[in-house]
């Protein structure tokens, strides 16, 4: 079986881009005799399509597709997103189409039946899972890192691209919410995060570094009020530090047990709930990659 992988979304710094190198690498490394993965962005020459995300989903692939759809916010809160044109909404009506949804919860699939009208026999719940670099950074690695972005001895840590405002991510109201503890933002940021108050910002960092951050960090907090998976804080639990994040349905569904959870509107809430954690941290989630990746090619079978 030949599978036409769209491996566009690969170069992206954000969650998008991790999800589709984790999952190419594990579908490799997974795949069964006379199966396998091309890197292409239409089904020429092989069996089925996989799309990974949004924007490569094919209105007419000619061949079953797969389609994966991390979350529905953009439907769920038309007034903050600005994608709401004619090719946006043809996105979404070539997903209604495809052969196969993967979604990455249950709270994402509730969410597409009942947006997309799409039936439960046409959708697939795969977690994701951390990349095998996540892992608790030795003392050294820590040392090094905090010399060198001047990071103080205990900080609160939220890890997440910044470029554009994202009302769901709730920057504004972490920044302001009373604390005791400083707050690092990590990740690529635009002009805007200037007007965020008592915030050190880290910009944008290699994975290494970001597993020793994670590791450095008194907890995670993730005060987003919709989330598709939260791969952040599942990250955050393989490096050992602790987490408190909104209770919300995805978030609620992935890591009950392992986080500290607060109500979404009660970020100050949040915030202390944080600071009061404690190492060690609970385990993150068992799943991996390859399971992720061994799910999908059952997928792919179904349709093969």
């Amino acid at each position: 079986m030949r599978v036409a992988l769209d491996a566009r979304a690969e170069v992206d710094v954000r969650g998008i881009g991790r999800y589709v190198r984790c999952l190419h690498d594990a579908l490799d490394e997974t795949a069964a005799d006379g199966d396998l993965v091309v890197a292409r962005r239409r089904p020429l020459g092989c069996d089925l399509f996989h799309s990974p995300w949004l924007d490569g989903v094919l209105l007419r692939p000619g061949k079953p597709q797969v389609a994966t759809l991390h979350d529905l916010v953009p439907l769920k809160r038309r007034g903050e997103y600005l994608r709401t044109g004619v090719r946006f909404r043809l996105r979404y009506l070539a997903v209604q189409r495809a052969d196969r949804i993967i979604v990455p919860t249950a709270a994402v699939a509730a969410d597409v039946r009942r947006l997309l009208d799409v039936p439960d026999e046409r959708l697939r719940v795969i977690h994701e899972a951390p990349a095998p670099h996540f892992v608790p950074a030795a003392a050294d690695a820590i040392a090094e890192l905090r010399e060198r972005l001047a990071l103080p001895e205990r900080f609160l840590l939220w890890v997440g691209g910044m470029r554009h405002p994202d009302p769901r991510k709730r920057l504004g109201e972490l920044a302001a919410a009373p604390r005791t503890l400083p707050l690092v933002l990590a990740g690529p940021a635009g002009p805007w995060t200037a007007e965020l108050p008592d915030v050190q910002l880290t910009g944008a960092l290699s994975d290494p570094d970001l597993a020793t951050l994670y590791s450095a960090a008194h907890a995670l907090v993730l005060p987003s009020d919709d989330e598709g998976f939260g791969l952040t804080p599942v990250e955050a639990l393989a490096c050992g530090c602790p987490v408190a994040c909104s209770d919300v349905p995805a978030l609620r569904e992935v890591l009950d047990g392992r986080a500290a959870f607060a109500p979404p509107e009660d970020v100050a809430g949040l915030v202390a709930r944080a600071e009061g954690l404690t190492r060690p941290a609970p385990a993150a989630p068992p799943w991996t990659w390859a399971d992720a990746a061994r799910a999908t090619w059952d997928v792919y079978r179904e349709l093969a």
